[in-house]
């Protein structure tokens, strides 16, 4: 079975209980339309969840395909530096039918970030570094399509309809509980 290569660190996008018995991990790609199909089904698992749950995205942008989707990650990193991360993510999902050249900068504002430190922000070198490193750990981790979802480090091979998350996470909480 696939593992999640590098572990949750300190440059993961997570929300949750840092003592969460569950870590979910999403590799995504901001246009991806099984994505944004996603989207919805992850607020649920992490509402039925909420106590057990650490949810962490990485970017897995498949500029190939999807030309906004790079800069779209970035556009959420340069979010992330005014801890708007999630609200960005959100509304990148929320929107993804809008995404264009101009889009990103709509939703940078009405997620009231501080626009001339978001443009240089977006401009930084570092950015597009993290987002190719979490691209690069997802190739490691044996990612092959987004979305791709690891629980507690192990790839999900099964669909990712709320039934079949949902119950991936009960079995591993199951096993959690039995361990302790």
């Amino acid at each position: 079975m696939a593992k999640l290569t590098p572990p949750l660190n300190k440059n993961d996008q997570v929300q949750g209980p840092p003592d969460g018995i569950i870590t979910l991990v999403e590799y995504g790609d901001y246009q991806c339309p099984h994505c944004g199909a996603a989207f919805p089904i992850v607020k649920q698992i992490q509402k039925a969840f909420v106590k057990n749950l650490r949810f962490a995205f990485r970017h897995f942008p498949l500029s190939n395909v999807h030309e906004y989707a790079f800069p779209a990650a970035i556009a959420a990193e340069a979010a992330g530096r005014q801890r708007k991360f999630w609200e960005m993510h959100d509304m990148i999902f929320e929107r993804q039918s809008l995404l264009n050249e101009y889009a990103l900068l709509e939703f940078a504002t009405e997620v009231g970030l501080k626009i001339p430190a978001f443009k240089i922000d977006v401009q930084d070198p570092k950015l597009s570094e993290k987002v190719e490193a979490d691209f690069e750990s997802g190739i490691r981790s044996g990612v092959n399509g987004t979305p791709s979802f690891f629980i507690n480090g192990d790839k999900h091979n099964g669909p990712f309809d709320y039934a079949t998350l949902a119950s991936a996470i009960e079995e591993r909480m199951r096993l959690a509980h039995v361990a302790r």
